[in-house]
């Protein structure tokens, strides 16, 4: 989960991708991550040099990733280095969690979109300005990303700033992340926002 002040809103400012189909009566090389698995340390590491689907992820991020670092002035991107070396202990932290593989499926996707943003890889949304019920005082917006995969939302709260990403829904429109939860349907929104519960509307 990536939750982040505003001051961070610059770098905030997913996805799986299939194997390729092999050939009639050759077998599907197993997919590979960007780093070398003969040297994978630690339950998380060896986790994704054997799903297909993390190793994926893994090469798409270090695709973005290394896309953005060319594009970034030196001193941005050396900060953005020693980030990425954050996130790398972050992400093998998952074996922490109850669900091993949904935490590091996760980390993945939401570093690919911060990256994206910050990097200018996508098209940058104008900013969804909601009043909501419960939390006047406190500015909400959300920023839809409809080209990640799957499709996400920045949503910021005061201060607070998270990456949720679309989830199943029987109507309407649900972003989900950590903790959070916006469910937006016939004009009104849903907000669940680390357990404190808002009714919002979007500003006109």
């Amino acid at each position: 989960m990536v939750r982040a002040s505003l001051a961070l809103a610059a770098v905030l400012a997913v996805m799986g991708s299939a194997a390729p189909v092999a050939a009639a009566g050759q077998a599907a090389k197993p997919a590979t991550p960007s780093f070398d698995c003969a040297k994978a340390t630690g339950e998380v590491q060896q986790l994704v040099c054997r799903d297909a689907g993390l190793a994926a992820l893994d090469r798409r991020l270090a695709d973005v990733y290394a896309k953005a670092i060319k594009g970034w002035p030196a001193d941005i991107a050396a900060g953005q280095r020693a980030t990425q070396r954050g996130w790398v202990k972050g992400r093998d932290d998952c074996w922490k969690a109850k669900d091993v593989r949904s935490c590091v499926d996760l980390e993945y996707k939401t570093r690919i979109v911060q990256l994206q943003i910050a990097s200018g890889q996508l098209m940058a949304p104008a900013p969804v300005e909601f009043a909501c019920k419960g939390g006047e005082s406190t500015p909400v917006t959300a920023s839809f990303y409809k080209d990640t995969d799957p499709q996400s939302a920045v949503l910021t709260v005061g201060n607070d700033q998270v990456i949720a990403f679309l989830a199943p829904a029987a109507s309407g429109a649900r972003y989900t992340a950590q903790g959070v939860e916006f469910w937006e349907h016939q004009g009104t929104a849903s907000l669940n926002w680390f357990d404190t519960k808002l009714t919002c509307t979007p500003r006109r």
